[in-house]
């Protein structure tokens, strides 16, 4: 079939490569605008335009496509249907009509669970240990339309939202492959979505990211791994904030006060709610991820450390450690 790849970000790429490496033809790739990056703050493209001109694929990046002119470069290239992966961009009726067999998606969790932005994160948020994928025929509605294909994926104990959306992203890339060979050969069939059985996935904020260390330590470790690497769940230690970016297995260690430091050799024990949790990876304000013990071992940490509670109010939704 001709397809029309539209993507941005980097969970998009391993999709692209599959179809590229298929026997479907690419015949375009639509993404997002060349955006701000790094500390110049140059234009640079998104990772799905860098790879689709390192093929020889023409590129459209339109702000939107409620454009006539778009939509009819987009007919011009005729695509038999055109698959989607976090694109970023809404595809409005006029849009959705021009392939024959329509947009699908590869969305990352089992819908309808988890429709909307932040699919992946908001399921170790929640605490599951399993979540997966759904390729869907894309309509009007926020992640509504009718299943092709799903498969299932295992959240591990330590796996945080961005290690999950890489290994889906690999995952659900011959999960889109196989959906589109369906089409091609007739036999797709279609499933409607439960909608009763909905759930919403937000974009995850700043000031939502704040731990809350005097609950139980299965929903502190939760919230540290769905939060992990973006926006980055914070803390504050003497007044500054750090970001904890990721756990690992603690020793059996009697319970310490939530939030309480115990820093050892070679790991960093914090207390919560109920048991002890351990940290692997932090970044102090104003400097990069860092494994926790080295950052332990310059600290100058007093016997009685301990990561605070922070007034929400008092803390703006753009900061950043």
């Amino acid at each position: 079939m001709r397809l029309l790849f539209a993507g941005t970000p980097e969970a998009a790429l391993p999709s692209l490569r599959t179809l590229l490496d298929s026997h479907h033809d690419v015949v375009g790739v639509l993404t997002r605008a060349d955006a701000p990056s790094g500390r110049g703050r140059k234009l640079r493209p998104s990772p799905v335009r860098a790879l689709a001109l390192d093929a020889g694929l023409p590129v459209l990046t339109p702000a939107t496509l409620r454009d006539e002119a778009v939509q009819q470069e987009l007919r011009e290239l005729a695509p038999d249907a055109a698959p989607v992966v976090a694109y970023g961009n809404l595809v409005p009726p006029a849009a959705l009509a021009i392939p024959q067999h329509g947009w699908l998606n590869l969305h990352f969790s089992l819908l309808p669970a988890w429709r909307g932005a932040a699919p992946a994160q908001r399921a170790v948020l929640a605490g599951q240990r399993e979540s997966g994928l759904s390729v869907f025929r894309l309509e009007k509605g926020l992640d509504t339309g009718d299943l092709l294909a799903t498969a299932r994926t295992e959240i591990g104990e330590f796996e945080t939202s961005g290690q999950l959306l890489e290994k889906m992203a690999v995952q659900g890339a011959s999960v889109l492959l196989e959906a589109l060979d369906t089409l091609e050969a007739g036999t797709a069939v279609l499933t409607p979505q439960d909608h009763s059985q909905a759930t919403h996935a937000a974009k995850l904020s700043t000031a939502e990211a704040q731990i809350d260390w005097t609950l139980p330590a299965d929903r502190v470790s939760a919230h540290i791994r769905g939060m992990s690497p973006q926006p980055g769940a914070w803390t504050l230690l003497d007044g500054a904030r750090t970001k904890i970016l990721g756990l690992e297995a603690a020793p059996e260690h009697e319970p310490l006060p939530p939030g309480r430091i115990e820093a050892g050799r070679h790991q960093v024990l914090v207390g919560t709610g109920t048991e002890v949790l351990a940290i692997a990876e932090l970044a102090p304000a104003g400097k990069r991820p860092m494994r926790a013990a080295d950052w332990a071992r310059g600290a100058g940490l007093p016997e009685d450390a301990a990561f605070d509670a922070a007034d929400h109010d008092d803390q703006q939704d753009g900061e950043h450690a």
